[in-house]
């Protein structure tokens, strides 16, 4: 296995693929003043397995597209689609971010959880604004300092990852200046990354390593969650995601 195939290997069968609760998803949607009497039409980019799909197929009424780039969790979502009974609601799309094969004006709501940081935060907004009716909304949830100031380490650390990680107020200007305006924002509770992400990660981690043979590049992937896990620890204060909704204005 490659070692993308083992952190996919990790993150399979498990709620979420990033930090983030169905209350932090529910919260944002609170946000939203969308039609009721009309099926929306929705995209959820970089779903992951859907933990936040499902949510959303549950208190909307339409469709949604749910978009991601790895069949694996396309295949979980799609499990849970028909545990829950959402079939008529939720279609999957094995499709990267970038290259999306959707229409001008084609949805009421564009969704993406901790995902568009993989084709950078701006050029997300800019790139599925085309996608949105003027009057649609976006809701993505994106790195951010929750201070406005940090320790050298972490603030090197996160410039290195992501150097789009910024203030709240700025990642809010981007958005104004690129034809939205902000409904909504709040950032991520501690809670959304310890106890819904990071400790249902750890329990994997042993049998993850028995069924990967204990190899090296799987102690490797281990130990690079767990180091990102320990720094979350020691800076937590300092940076989580925030959450902005915000609306097409033209």
């Amino acid at each position: 296995m490659t070692e993308l195939e083992l952190i996919i290997d990790l993150h399979k069968n498990s709620e979420r693929q990033g930090p983030g609760s169905e209350n932090d998803t529910l919260k944002a949607l609170d946000y939203l003043d969308l039609p009721t009497d009309q099926n929306l039409k929705v995209a959820d980019i970089g779903c992951g397995s859907g933990g936040q799909t499902i949510s959303l197929a549950k208190n909307l009424n339409g469709k949604i597209i749910a978009v991601d780039l790895f069949p694996e969790f396309l295949n979980e979502l799609n499990e849970k689609t028909q545990k829950s009974g959402l079939t008529d609601k939720i279609v999957t799309l094995e499709k990267s971010m970038d290259d999306l094969p959707f229409n001008e004006g084609e949805f009421d709501l564009i969704w993406s959880e901790g995902a568009i940081y993989n084709i950078g935060f701006e050029n997300g907004l800019k790139k599925w604004k085309d996608y949105l009716k003027v009057g649609g909304y976006l809701a993505v949830s994106e790195i951010t300092w929750i201070t406005q100031s940090r320790p050298k380490e972490i603030e090197e650390f996160w410039k290195t990852e992501y150097p789009e990680v910024d203030t709240a107020s700025n990642k809010i200007r981007q958005l104004e200046n690129n034809g939205y305006s902000l409904v909504g924002y709040f950032y991520l509770s501690q809670d959304s990354w310890i106890e819904t992400y990071y400790k249902p990660m750890q329990a994997r981690f042993e049998n993850f390593l028995k069924r990967n043979d204990n190899s090296e590049l799987a102690k490797k992937v281990v130990e690079d969650n767990q180091a990102e896990i320990d720094l979350y620890q020691k800076f937590k204060d300092y940076y989580s995601y925030g959450f902005y909704i915000a609306r097409k204005n033209e």
